[in-house]
C-alpha cells in the first residue's frame, strides 16, 4: 500500500529547494516506489503552473510524472497567520513543513503556526542555521516547546545524512581495537576540515550575513565533533544517541578558554580558480565589505571530559580554496619506544575519513621490502557503501516518516551556539585580524596548509 504524506516547502522558489531539496525528494521517490508525496511549494515569487512545472523538471529531470502530478505551487507570505490557516485547512491530516528560508522568517512563520490548530503527527523541519546566535536559538527552542504534543520540530542537518558521517559510529564502536585507542592517551589531535573550491556562487544574500564560522562550523562540523567525541550510546535510538552528542557539546569550550587565540579568520581576494578569475570577495555582488565577513574560519576546541583531556580539536572550513579537503583526520600519538637500529620514517600516524567521499584510510609504519630495518609508510584504504540515497534524500525520508534520528536536538543546537559565541564576540571586537588569501590558493601564507596527510 502506498504511503502518502504531504510535504510543504516554504521557500520553494529559492536556491536550496531547487539545488538540493527537490533532487533529494526525486531520488527518494525513485528508490521508494511505494512512497507517495503530495508536494506543495510555497514562496513569494510569481510562478504560473507551467513555470512551476519547468522548475520541477529542471530539478528532477524526466521520469517522475507522478511527482509533478501530485504537486502545486502557492504564492504566499509564510509568516501570515491567515494565509497559513487557509493552507492548513486544505491539507488532509498531518504534514511535513520544511522551512527552506532564513532563520528570522522561519521563526516568524513558527510564531504564526503556533496560533493555529496543526494536525497531530505534523513535523516542522528547520534548516540550519538554527537562529543566528545563542539567545535566538534559546528563544526558538522556547517557541517550539509551545506547540502541542504530537507536533514535532526537527532541526535539519544534512551532514548527519552523509553515509560516511554515520559510518563513524560503526567504525569506532563496532571495532574493539578502535574504541580501545579512542582517547587522549592514544590520540594527539583531531582535525575536521571542510575546505571547498566553490566561491560565493551568487549566495551573498545569505552567506554575507553568516560567514564560514556560522555557516559550516557552528552548523555542521560541531555535529561531526559530537559523533567523534561522544561516549558510547546504549542504542541508536534518537534519545540515546543525541543525548550522548549533546553531552559532548556541552563539555566543549574554546582551547585554553581564550577565544582570541583559539580562532582565526580570513577572506579571499581576487585570484584564479579552475580556469576562471574570481573577484575580490568584498567586490562580489551583494557583499557589504564593512561586515568583515570571513570566507575561511578555523577554531581550536577542547572537550572537557576524562576521555579527551588535553586533545585539541581543530575545525576549519573555507571557500574559494585551490584544493578541496573534506575529511576527518585523527592523529595518533607517536610510539613511545622504538628500538634503536631502525631508520627511515618515524612519527605519529593518522586515520583519515572523507566527509564528501566514502574513503577511510589508515597509514601505518611498516618494514620496507628492500631493507627490513628501514621503516616506510603503508596506507590501508577502503570505502564504505554509499547507500542508495544522498544526504538530502536520507534527511527527507526521516522527515516524511517522522523519524528524528538525523535531526539535531534542542540541547545540541544551543550548545553549538554557546561554543562559538566567544569567538564571534572576539572577532566583532576586532581582537582577531581578518587575514586574506588569493582565491585558488591554499589559504593565508601564515596559516598551516591542509594536505592529504593532514597538518602538523
Amino acid at each position: 500500500m502506498e504511503k502518502q504524506r504531504t510535504l510543504v516547502i516554504f521557500g520553494a522558489d529559492g536556491d536550496l529547494s531547487k539545488r538540493l531539496l527537490l533532487p533529494g525528494l526525486a531520488q527518494l521517490l525513485h528508490y521508494d516506489g511505494d512512497r507517495g508525496v503530495k508536494l506543495i511549494g510555497v514562496g513569494m515569487s510569481e510562478f504560473s503552473a507551467e513555470e512551476w512545472s519547468d522548475r520541477l523538471h529542471d530539478a528532477v529531470g524526466d521520469g517522475l510524472k507522478r511527482f509533478e502530478q501530485d504537486s502545486r505551487y502557492e504564492r504566499m507570505d509564510a509568516t501570515d497567520a491567515d494565509a497559513l490557516g487557509h493552507l492548513l485547512k486544505d491539507i488532509d491530516g498531518p504534514a511535513t513543513y520544511y522551512f527552506a528560508v532564513p532563520p528570522a522568517v522561519a521563526f516568524a512563520a513558527c510564531e504564526a503556526l503556533a496560533t493555529l490548530d496543526m494536525a497531530p503527527g505534523s513535523v516542522l523541519a528547520l534548516e540550519k542555521p538554527f537562529g543566528t546566535d545563542f539567545d535566538e536559538a534559546k528563544r526558538f527552542n522556547a517557541l517550539l516547546a509551545t506547540f502541542p504534543k504530537g507536533v514535532d520540530a526537527f532541526r535539519v542537518d544534512h551532514f548527519l545524512g552523509k553515509t560516511i558521517v554515520l559510518s563513524l559510529i560503526g567504525l569506532r564502536l563496532a571495532n574493539r581495537m578502535m574504541e580501545s585507542v579512542w582517547n587522549a592517551g592514544e590520540i594527539e589531535k583531531v582535525e575536521i576540515v571542510f575546505d571547498e573550491t566553490l566561491a560565493l556562487e551568487g549566495r551573498a544574500g545569505y552567506y554575507d550575513k553568516a560567514g564560514a564560522l556560522r555557516d559550516m562550523i557552528q552548523s555542521h562540523l560541531l555535529q561531526v565533533l559530537a559523533l567523534i567525541g561522544m561516549e558510547p550510546p546504549e542504542t541508536l535510538d534518537y534519545h540515546d544517541l543525541h543525548g550522548r552528542m549533546a553531552e559532548v557539546l556541552e563539555a566543549t569550550r574554546v582551547w585554553g578558554s581564550n577565544a582570541a587565540e583559539s580562532g582565526r579568520r580570513a577572506r579571499y581576494t581576487a585570484g584564479d580558480l579552475d580556469s576562471r578569475h574570481l573577484p575580490d570577495y568584498a567586490a562580489e555582488k551583494g557583499v557589504d565589505p564593512d561586515r568583515q565577513t570571513e570566507t575561511l574560519a578555523e577554531v581550536t576546541l577542547q572537550i572537557n571530559t576524562e576521555r579527551w583531556h588535553g586533545v585539541p580539536f581543530v575545525l576549519r572550513s573555507g571557500k574559494a580554496l585551490g584544493q578541496a579537503h573534506k575529511q576527518i583526520i585523527v592523529h595518533f600519538r607517536e610510539s613511545e619506544r622504538l628500538p634503536r637500529g631502525f631508520s627511515g620514517k618515524t612519527g605519529p600516524r593518522t586515520l583519515r575519513m572523507g566527509i564528501d567521499t566514502t574513503t577511510i584510510a589508515l597509514d601505518l609504519l611498516v618494514n620496507d621490502s628492500d631493507n627490513a630495518l628501514t621503516l616506510t609508510v603503508a596506507e590501508l584504504e577502503t570505502t564504505v557503501g554509499e547507500g542508495k540515497l544522498g544526504a538530502y534524500g536520507e534527511v527527507l525520508a526521516g522527515l516524511l516518516d517522522a523519524d528524528p534520528l538525523l535531526s539535531v536536538s534542542g540541547r545540541a543546537a544551543e550548545a553549538c551556539w554557546r561554543i562559538v559565541t566567544p569567538v564571534l564576540e572576539a572577532w566583532a571586537d576586532g581582537e582577531v585580524p581578518l587575514d586574506t588569501y588569493p582565491a585558488g590558493s591554499a589559504g593565508p601564507s601564515e596559516w598551516t596548509a591542509i594536505t592529504d596527510e593532514g597538518t602538523g
